[in-house]
């Protein structure tokens, strides 16, 4: 017999749109998570003139793919989910849910979904700060948040984090694609970070046999890999100090 939540999650009707292009319809307690994550935004968006909303598409190291975004606050939150190594799965515009909330019904696109490695899902929406307060959006957070509830998702209202972070991350994000540097580099730089104190040390240690110009890319790589760690609240500069990710978690 189900139970509660699972009866409500049956109650929510769900709607996405497969990687062929295709619309698929089913309920909240039967939506396949991995066809939604290989599937398209299940809304589109156009550009035109007058648009309030910064939107485009971000290249997700996570997935190897772009991802789409309606604003550049979406994006900051997506690029975060892209350098946290614990999110294995990013979706945009997953999937328009439907159904009551007491006496009305509520058609609703969640911003995000997230997958976790350790087999977790999180539904995002990204709000500005000074939306947050809007008896229309708390309600509709609050419903969005007890039907996620009855699959056993958790939800997530976004709507920033510490700026300085959020600086640093959009930073090295200019380093996350792997092509962009020279791999054979990475066993050489993670060497040299294990007798280094900071980034401008390490470029220093290996400069009699590799330039600046090829090790810092790859500094860069290994921070927003998480192969270096460093305190991203802080600026990054030369005398950062980075330590190895086994040094962390040692």
């Amino acid at each position: 017999m189900p139970s509660r939540g699972e009866s409500r999650a049956g109650r929510v009707r769900v709607r996405y749109r497969r990687g062929d292009g295709q619309f698929a319809d089913t309920s909240l307690d039967r939506v396949p998570v991995d066809d939604v994550m290989a599937g398209l935004p299940v809304r589109e968006f156009r550009s035109y003139k007058g648009r309030q909303h910064y939107s485009g598409w971000y290249w997700a190291a996570t997935l190897r793919r772009l991802v789409v975004y309606e604003s550049r606050l979406e994006l900051a939150r997506i690029m975060l989910a892209d350098f946290d190594p614990s999110v294995t799965g990013i979706a945009a515009q997953p999937f328009l849910l439907t159904g009551a909330d007491g006496s009305r019904i509520r058609r609703h696109v969640p911003d995000l979904l997230l997958a976790g490695a350790d087999g977790g899902i999180t539904v995002v929406d990204v709000k500005a700060a000074s939306r947050m307060a809007d008896p229309a959006v708390g309600a509709q957070f609050a419903w969005t948040r007890q039907v996620c509830a009855g699959r056993g998702w958790a939800f997530e209202a976004w709507s920033g984090a510490d700026p300085r972070l959020l600086v640093n991350v959009r930073f090295l994000a200019g380093y996350r694609r792997p092509a962009l540097i020279d791999a054979g580099l990475v066993p050489v730089v993670l060497d040299a970070a294990a007798g280094q104190v900071s980034a401008g040390a390490i470029e220093r240690a290996l400069s009699p046999r590799y330039p600046p110009v090829l090790v810092r890319p790859v500094v860069l790589h290994l921070l927003w890999t998480g192969g270096l760690r460093a305190d991203l609240t802080r600026p990054l500069s030369a005398d950062t100090p980075v330590r190895l990710r086994e040094a962390v978690n040692g």
